[in-house]
């Protein structure tokens, strides 16, 4: 079995799936990580150097490899990756998938301090972040919406998070 939890940057993805992992004994299995060791440059370079048309083709080839060969496993999607190519089909038929959906003013504080490492913001002026933010998850909320779960983590604690989705899953 593999769990993936998707949903924008910020909303507590790579936290709660390490929760996940260690609660289930699961591996934990970050796609950018994954990404940035085959490449052998952080994703940030990767974007600045080669773009991000070559960043989308390595992520799904490396979303591909990784569905085929986990087992037991909780994947920690970067916040696009369901809204490329067939991705989000191919998630759903081979996880089990978890929409993580996040109030835009809090992804709006938690994305403020850490900019510099996110390349779709780090340019994005401070008083424009939320309605970039806004606007950016309006347009992947289609994608986001087809996971099998919704985790609405409005006022929950990423161990709330991780309890519940290991109240739907088992």
């Amino acid at each position: 079995m593999i769990i993936s939890l998707l949903g924008y940057m910020g909303c507590g993805k790579t936290h709660v799936s390490k929760l996940l992992s260690e609660k289930l004994d699961f591996e934990y299995v970050d796609l950018d990580a994954e990404i940035s060791k085959k490449n052998r440059m952080p994703v940030s370079d990767i974007f600045e150097k080669k773009g991000e048309i070559y960043f989308r083709k390595q992520e799904r080839e490396v979303l591909e490899e990784l569905l085929a060969a986990k087992n037991n496993a909780i994947l920690s999607l970067g916040g696009g990756t369901p809204c490329y190519y067939n991705n989000m089909e191919a998630l759903n038929h081979r996880s089990l998938t978890f929409f993580l959906m996040t109030p835009v003013p809090v992804l709006t504080d938690r994305l403020r301090r850490h900019k510099i490492k996110r390349p779709l913001i780090a340019k994005v002026p401070d008083e424009e972040l939320q309605e970039f933010i806004a606007k950016h998850l309006f347009e992947r909320n289609p994608y986001y919406s087809q996971a099998r779960y919704t985790i609405n983590c409005a006022g929950k604690s990423p161990d709330q998070i991780a309890e519940e989705i290991t109240s739907l899953v088992f």
